[in-house]
């Protein structure tokens, strides 16, 4: 008997249900359960599926920035060697898609919109046919030559206000600027990024009668079969999507990409399994960007050094018809105080790839810009940074006055600032030098807007004891395999390596999909769920309700009595399905995961070189589901982070609008000699308002201003303040101290 549970979650659950099992594993730094298999290379990924008949294909990308295609001259490509088809039909998609809608947005690929759009698809018997062809393949286009903008900057280009983010304004904040005993008025830029997840957007496509099979490397599975049959105008019933193993995403993987329908429509023209597996730099040219920003920051503070306005503005830019705008102020709305204040994002429209969520879309550029700001302000109030930030914490956030569910920040300043040595800090510049180099710390808050999908899983108690997990959940190397068989292990009274989870298949029940740290609260709620309604038909074998069994290690007990669950069972198995929907706690409690980061610096004195000498994240985001996935999540935003300071930064030519750097060459992702030990400390808390596991989001927290303490640690060190992210040589070299000068 199966029965479903329909779960909106309006209600905190103040259980502490996790904390009365008796299993314990739940929080422990278990390891990954398919971690064996990717180090070996046994994992099977999207383009390493082995299907007889399978033939290759590869996308043609547009050499114009904007036009129409008027003639692709097909025949010549068409009778080289083991070449079997030129597609360019309508339904190809010429944008990536943001992957939460279900829908793909109204598009015609003959209409480029962008430099390198793909525009066509060469499919042959070998990859090296298909290349050849590919490159052969000769395009004529109309309209090529009309000026289009490239810059967010340019006069030419249309800014508007996004339709879905509003202002926020409270008070008046030109007044407050007008009356602050301290006030700065400054303007920072960040550069877009790019996801660059290892494995590159691959595809294999199959139709098996009116049935389409993708085996694809894909964040949000339900979305995405919705993504895709709207493309090709046929039922989301007849879509199965199957992506068990995913080499990264962050972002550009959340919505289907342009190989994935190329494929689709060439298997159904052929007839055959066609596998389309772009290049990195195609993967650069044309999936999601993170959005450039330019920002505007005013803090106006008293003599207390306590916030009375705030003003944080932003213009980024997008493709027009674009929905989409980076959420740059999201967390300036409920971190800081002051009653005056305008947040303000302005969308511009110009001609690059689609801008979309990459990772912590908002956070990760509006937090690093706000807290060097805010370490601005720190040294005209001659306050201790940290001191500043505690001071401006408030008890309701701004203009909603909306209570917060749970905030661990003065805890992680605070053991942050321990761990690092913060009081070994000079708060001046250019106080500490070691030879050549200038020794400087900086400090930058962390938040990330806690967030919840809707979605379902399956648990099965097998008659033999063990325990089946199943959802279309993917795993992007977040450790969804082995939270979810913790959390149903600790439920279920089972030792790890009696649970098995299976993900990554739209056969299974829908889960909430990777991305936007929603994934483990989202569908390991939907398990958890699942797992009460097992645990409730248990009890009533027993004679007890659910909450009160207790179960370890397959043995259950209520009072004097007990029996293990295989005599429970006696041969049968028992299946249940969970879910969860955000309710209303998401609109009664501001939620968000909360952090700090310390950071160490070295400045060459002469070459402005920096190096990042330690740093020390401390994380408060409810339950620790698993404290070694966790940690590794934090660890990997932190590496981000010091991209983001020191080196991450897309380069567009002003003159056509094609990105530069558009491979691992040149697009600078930080490597081992650029990162040090980094220190993590997870804080233990438990928010009854973000889940029934009581857990937020933690996979981009880490991300979310650790470049800001970067930069105020290089101005500690050197007094140098750099505004224009990535912290570049020619950026700081102009206007260091003299090299010969020692400290005073």
């Amino acid at each position: 008997m199966r029965m479903t549970l329909a779960d909106m979650y309006n209600t905190p659950d103040e259980r502490n249900l996790l904390d009365t099992m008796k299993q314990g594993i739940i929080g422990k730094p278990l390891d990954r359960p398919e971690g064996p298999l990717k180090v070996t290379g046994t994992a099977t990924y999207s383009a390493e599926y082995k299907l007889d008949g399978c033939v290759e294909g590869v996308l043609v990308l547009a050499d114009i920035p904007q036009g129409t295609v008027s003639t692709i001259h097909r025949d010549d490509v068409v009778a080289m060697p083991g070449v079997l088809a030129v597609l360019a039909d309508e339904a190809m998609v010429r944008r990536s898609t943001q992957g939460t809608s279900g829908k793909a947005p109204a598009q015609d690929v003959q209409t480029v919109d962008y430099f390198a759009q793909p525009v066509a698809l060469v499919v042959a018997e070998t990859f090296e046919q298909a290349r050849e062809a590919a490159l052969a393949l000769k395009i004529e286009y109309e309209g090529a030559g009309n000026p289009v903008p490239f810059d967010p900057e340019s006069a030419d280009a249309e800014v508007e206000t996004p339709s879905d983010s509003k202002p926020v304004k409270g008070g008046d904040l030109e007044q407050a600027m007008r009356d602050a005993a301290f006030a700065i008025d400054v303007d920072y830029d960040t550069p877009g990024h790019a996801s660059a997840a290892m494995e590159p957007h691959a595809t294999i496509a199959e139709w098996q009668d009116d049935r389409l099979i993708l085996r694809g490397s894909y964040q949000m599975l339900a979305f995405n079969v919705k993504e895709i049959a709207d493309c090709l105008s046929i039922s989301p019933k007849k879509v199965r999507i199957i992506a068990p193993y995913v080499g990264g995403g962050f972002g550009s993987k959340l919505g289907i990409t342009h190989e994935a329908v190329a494929a689709a429509i060439a298997a159904k023209e052929l007839g055959r399994p066609v596998r389309v597996v772009m290049t990195r730099q195609q993967v650069f040219q044309t999936v999601m960007r993170r959005s450039e920003t330019r920002q505007r920051v005013r803090l106006a503070a008293d003599a207390a050094g306590k916030l009375i306005g705030l003003g944080h503005e932003a213009l980024v830019s997008n493709l027009p018809d674009e929905d989409f705008a980076e959420p740059v102020t999201q967390a300036t709305e409920f971190l800081y105080g002051g009653e005056n204040r305008l947040l303000k994002v302005e969308v511009a429209r110009i001609c690059r790839m689609t801008a979309g969520s990459v990772r912590a879309p908002g956070e990760a550029v509006g937090m690093q810009v706000l807290e060097a700001a805010m370490d601005e302000l720190a040294e005209k109030a001659g306050l201790d940074p940290v001191e500043l930030r505690k001071r401006n914490l408030p008890a309701k956030v701004p203009v909603e006055g909306t209570p917060y569910s749970s905030r661990m920040l003065v805890e992680a300043l605070e053991q942050g600032a321990a761990q690092l040595g913060w009081d070994r800090r000079k708060p001046s510049p250019c106080q500490t030098r070691e030879g050549d180099w200038w020794i400087g710390m900086g400090v930058a808050s962390a938040a990330r807007v806690n967030v919840m999908i809707p979605a379902e899983a399956r648990v099965t108690l097998n008659a033999d004891g063990t325990a089946l997990v199943e959802t279309d959940q993917t795993d992007i190397g977040t450790g969804t395999y082995a939270i979810l068989g913790q959390i149903a292990g600790e439920m279920l009274g089972l030792p790890i390596s009696k649970v098995r989870v299976v993900l990554g298949d739209t056969s299974l029940p829908a889960g909430a999909g990777s991305g936007g740290s929603f994934g483990a609260i989202s569908t390991g709620s939907a398990v958890m769920r699942a797992c009460e309604a097992i645990r409730k038909k248990l009890g009533k074998k027993l004679g007890c309700e659910g909450d009160a069994l207790e179960i370890t290690d397959g043995m259950a007990s209520h009072g004097e009595k007990q029996c293990s669950l295989i005599d429970l069972l006696d041969g049968e198995d028992m299946a249940e399905i969970g879910s969860i929907k955000p309710g209303k706690t998401f609109k009664d409690f501001s939620q968000a995961s909360y952090g700090a980061f310390f950071a160490e610096v070295g400045v060459h004195a002469f070459t402005g070189e920096v190096r990042v000498r330690r740093m020390t994240g401390a994380f408060g985001f409810g339950r620790v589901l698993n404290a070694k996935t966790a940690r590794s999540q934090c660890l990997g935003g932190m590496v981000w982070g010091i991209g983001s300071a020191l080196t991450e930064e897309l380069a567009f030519d002003m003159r056509d609008g094609h990105l530069v750097n558009h491979d691992l060459a040149e697009y600078h992702v930080p490597v081992h000699a650029d990162v040090p030990a980094l220190d993590v400390i997870l804080l233990e808390e438990r928010d009854a308002a973000a889940s029934p596991l009581q857990a937020k989001g933690v996979g981009e927290l880490g991300i979310c201003g650790a470049a800001g303490a970067i930069a105020n640690a290089v101005y500690n060190a050197c007094g140098v303040r750099v505004r224009s992210f990535p912290l570049t040589l020619d950026k700081i070299i102009p206007h260091l101290p003299d090299p010969f000068v020692s400290p005073a």
